[in-house]
């Protein structure tokens, strides 16, 4: 190395010492102006948190519907509705409406019916004499679903008439007395006819569609009635359908059996006369 480049390194290296040797001095004074810095930096940014403005709530709009103002006025509207159809149910007749709970079975079930115990279904058929008593028993069938009550008729389709066996009577009631003689006012007379039973549901019509598990109209049972004749002595006593004479079929039959008898006798006498038996 050359004397001029040593000389130049050793004039550097000895301005470099010294000024490290200042900056070592001044360094308490670094650490001041420091703290004035940051100290007036948090000092700004307290002062402009100060006095940024605060931000507040917007102010609640009067069109707004108000939930406790609205709830308010219904409950009050309600009371007032209420109190109104108290005072007018007062002046009128109040009607309630409950509907009943219904449950619902498999639509492959069959409808509930009825079994006859009285009379029995092997005693063939039954006449009942107007002004006695007559009983009629049965047995539920297939049936899930008990009513609370039935009414139980006799229908004639001679005159169109219904009768009133029992009407509104509780459905565990599987036997009735029906009286013949003391009829209701009003209802028509007896006629010597046929009738039907009629045992259905109190809360529907005899026309109801049956349904699954729930009883069905029952008109399955069909009996006779008759009126009776006031008594006549024998003397007195005048068959309106009775006649001496003999009726065409019983004139044929006394034809043919003479025809029959005429024949077998003649032909009897010609061949022991041909056969000269006598």
């Amino acid at each position: 190395m050359r004397p001029s480049q040593v000389l130049a390194a050793v004039l550097a290296m000895s301005s470099v010492s010294v000024a490290i040797s200042d900056a070592f001095d001044n360094i308490h004074g670094l650490a001041e102006v420091k703290d004035v810095l940051f100290g007036r930096q948090d000092d700004n940014s307290d002062n402009a948190s100060s006095d940024a403005p605060k931000s507040t709530q917007a102010p609640k709009s009067s069109d707004a519907p108000s939930t406790t103002k609205n709830d308010d006025k219904a409950s009050s509207t309600g009371k007032a509705a209420s109190g109104s159809a108290k005072a007018s149910g007062s002046q009128g007749t109040k009607v309630t409406t409950s509907k009943s709970h219904e449950t619902s079975y498999d639509p492959r079930l069959p409808a509930g019916g009825l079994s006859m115990v009285t009379p029995n279904a092997l005693a063939g058929s039954q006449f009942y004499k107007v002004g006695d008593w007559v009983t009629f028993a049965w047995n539920y069938t297939s049936l899930s679903q008990t009513p609370s009550a039935i009414d139980v008729l006799a229908s004639c389709t001679a005159n169109q008439a219904t009768y009133t066996i029992a009407v509104n009577i509780s459905a565990e009631q599987t036997q009735v007395l029906w009286d013949t003689k003391n009829t209701p006012d009003g209802q028509a007379p007896f006629l010597t006819e046929k009738y039907t039973l009629m045992i259905y549901d109190a809360d529907l019509s005899v026309s109801a569609t049956a349904r699954a598990g729930y009883l069905g109209a029952y008109t399955g049972f069909s009996f006779g009635m008759y009126t009776p004749q006031p008594y006549t002595p024998w003397d007195n006593f005048t068959c309106a359908n009775c006649n001496g004479a003999l009726s065409q079929f019983e004139k044929m039959t006394i034809k043919a059996i003479l025809m029959t008898t005429g024949t077998t006798l003649g032909s009897l006498l010609y061949f022991t006369y041909a056969f000269g038996l006598w």
